[in-house]
């Protein structure tokens, strides 16, 4: 399906039967690796193939000899050039590496009277690594983790780590599964929790977030703030910002802003000219028109610049293909790349299937590609790590 690209792979498959999905993406990621068991192995597995889950993680170790195995369930499936959103499909990537070190580790949270305590993450690595961490992998259930507990833990040890995954999908509580597996521990299937490996050592890594929107308008400083309650933009009421804004719009902008709002929040003021990828996307979710204080589902900060945002399909193509475009100056040429999209884009989105694969294969070419449509996108804006929606978060590796 893929030809061998130095040290990846990847291969998919619809076959309706697990056991025979199995055999055939096994084979083929030993072709395309020349025999070579992979250090890396991560697979994405449809809710088609739920009642042989179980036996998934210790399938794969045992026909590709893979070292590290993470992969979750998801609701549509990713490979190269291709978003599988109905039916069975198997996706799995692999990695065959010279020089790259490999922390795995298995996450769960457990809620007590002091509050929700995380076990099983990584302690002390960055001297253990010595500075030379690349990047992190991060797969969790979306009803049983928090994943901004992994995050803040992993950047008070591994500060401007980029971490890149996303929440399992399609299911409801205890419906999703995690699949690990590595040489200290028997290949295990999790209904709970999250998953994890750090990479180091000799790896080149860019990630890509696409967060869909285009910024409208000016920038403005957040004068007053109360939580998640911005009260002035630039000592005015931001609803009153927002009508000036709405009046010189188009009517096409106009009709984005009454489906739905967004406002930019920028992840450092360090910049002569604020640009894409600057800003964290919020939604804003209430208004008051007696005082004109805007809600947005996150928290705003004295002093923060912010942007107003718009998103649908065109606008979430745009950004794909600028944050693209700026990733190929600074890796002209990934060997592979990880793929985890909001499971509200696809064709749910987008007017034709196979979208973001399609656009990441027009920028790179016919890497080895997988992923999977996720229920929240993990992926850095700025130096930090966050939990986004309608997101693209890409990884590319080298």
């Amino acid at each position: 399906m893929i030809a061998f690209m130095n040290r990846y792979a990847a291969a998919w498959t619809t076959e309706v039967s697990l056991v025979r999905a199995m055999e055939q993406v096994a084979i083929e990621i030993q072709s395309q690796l020349e025999g070579r068991h992979p250090d890396l192995l991560l697979v994405f597995c449809s809710h088609h193939y739920a009642d042989a889950w179980q036996n998934l993680s210790a399938g794969l170790v045992s026909t590709t000899g893979a070292k590290v195995l993470l992969g979750c369930s998801g609701e549509s499936i990713v490979a190269t050039g291709r978003e599988l959103e109905n039916g069975p499909a198997l996706s799995i990537w692999a990695a065959s590496w010279d020089g790259v070190g490999m922390i795995p580790f298995q996450a769960t949270f457990e809620r007590t009277p002091d509050g929700i305590v995380t076990t099983g993450l990584p302690q002390g690595v960055n001297g253990l690594l010595q500075g030379n961490a690349r990047c992190a992998i991060v797969l969790a259930d979306p009803y049983s983790s928090l994943t901004d507990l992994i995050t803040d833990h992993l950047a008070e040890d591994l500060p401007n780590l980029p971490v890149i995954g996303g929440m399992a999908s399609g299911g409801g509580p205890g419906e999703n599964r995690l699949f690990y597996a590595h040489k200290a521990i028997e290949p295990q299937v999790f209904e709970e929790g999250a998953i994890g490996v750090i990479l180091s050592g000799n790896l080149t890594f860019t990630p890509v977030v696409s967060q869909g929107c285009k910024p409208v308008g000016t920038t403005y400083v957040v004068t007053k703030a109360d939580r998640n309650f911005i009260v002035e933009l630039g000592g005015e009421p931001p609803l009153a910002r927002l009508e000036q804004l709405y009046a010189d719009l188009s009517a096409t902008d106009q009709r984005l802003i009454e489906n739905g709002l967004h406002l930019g929040l920028a992840m450092t003021e360090y910049r002569d000219q604020f640009r894409r990828g600057d800003f964290l996307i919020a939604n804003v979710i209430g208004a008051d028109r007696n005082t004109g204080v805007l809600a947005i589902g996150g928290k705003a900060r004295v002093g923060q610049t912010v942007q107003f945002h718009l998103r649908d399909h065109v606008t979430a193509s745009e950004d794909l293909v600028e944050m693209l475009k700026t990733a190929r100056s600074s890796h002209p040429a990934p060997q592979a790349a990880l793929l985890f999209t909001c499971n509200g884009r696809g064709t749910r989105l987008f007017s034709a299937p196979h979208h973001d694969a399609q656009k990441l294969e027009e920028f790179f070419g016919s890497i080895p590609v997988a992923g999977f449509f996720a229920q929240g996108e993990l992926g850095q804006v700025g130096t930090k790590n966050f939990l986004h929606g309608f997101t693209a978060s890409i990884g590319l590796f080298g």
